[in-house]
């Protein structure tokens, strides 16, 4: 055997897609994924869809589609109820998270133990912040209490978190907390992929923020021309709606050792126009 082979053999390939935002965001997260798992032999995918139904919410419908596209679990965010339709289909299907931060008795759940295809366990925890956000129970506290009873490399082969928030510094310091706790931690919500993934001291891929997978000529992937009016005129214009231009797919690949369950590599996705294009080798 190859000395790389052996490698790709004794690594979990993960792909963490940020925030989707409409039918844009959705074109560009299906081929993304179809391209990673031909090419990357990624082994599990985790995206964000909480902006999948024309930029607020998620539907039914909508999740199965990320799930026949090759998503493996939907996270989400501060926009998880925006679609009342999604309520009675949370409490059934295991693979779309809110969330774990919420109040106890909410519907849903917010970390699960799956197996990928591969056959290996990955836990995926969804937690939002509270800078600037809603406020929720402490997210470091819920995130500490989970993990007491699910160790890395014991419970699972894989952990990964996402971290839905909009301040750095939080996102930040919840991902030092974790480091060599968990298999990754990685930002969603702000929309804007940032330059800093990193495998911390202690084994932990991180990025502040993965970015987001939609029409990138827009603010933050709705109609600009309705944000420009929004910022000058300081009136409300309604829900600023995604632009129907081609989308850009923005994420993290997280190369992960199964003995350990710790990263030895993150790196940059990046597929599509406005943005220069980055693809794992």
């Amino acid at each position: 055997m190859s000395s790389e082979k052996a490698v790709r053999e004794g690594t979990v390939r993960l792909l963490f897609c940020g925030d989707v935002v409409g039918q844009p965001g959705r074109n560009a997260l299906y081929a993304t994924v179809k391209r990673a798992r031909r090419e990357l032999g990624v082994d599990f995918v985790v995206a964000n869809g909480e902006n999948a139904a024309g930029g607020f919410g998620i539907t039914p419908a909508i999740c199965d589609e990320f799930f026949d596209a090759g998503v493996d679990v939907i996270t989400t965010g501060n926009h998880i109820w925006d679609k009342r339709e999604i309520i009675p289909y949370i409490e059934h299907e295991r693979r779309l998270l809110r969330p774990h931060n919420f109040p106890a008795g909410t519907p849903g759940s917010g970390a699960r133990l799956f197996t990928s295809g591969s056959g290996d366990r990955v836990i995926v925890i969804n937690v939002m912040l509270r800078l600037f956000m809603d406020p929720l129970d402490d997210p470091f506290q819920s995130v500490a209490q989970f993990l007491n009873g699910h160790r890395l490399s014991k419970s699972a082969d894989a952990i990964l978190v996402d971290v839905h928030g909009e301040a750095t510094s939080e996102k930040q310091a919840l991902g030092n907390m974790l480091d060599g706790k968990v298999s990754a931690v990685v930002g969603s919500h702000t929309h804007v992929p940032t330059a800093d993934g990193r495998v911390l001291p202690k084994g932990t891929g991180f990025q502040t923020d993965a970015g987001m997978c939609g029409d990138y000529d827009s603010v933050i992937g709705g109609d600009k021309e309705a944000w420009v009016r929004r910022f000058q005129s300081r009136m409300p214009v309604g829900r600023v709606q995604p632009p129907s231009g081609p989308g850009t797919a923005c994420g993290v690949l997280i190369e992960i050792e199964r003995r350990t369950g710790l990263a030895h590599r993150i790196a940059t996705v990046v597929q599509g126009p406005h943005l220069d294009e980055r693809w794992p080798k």
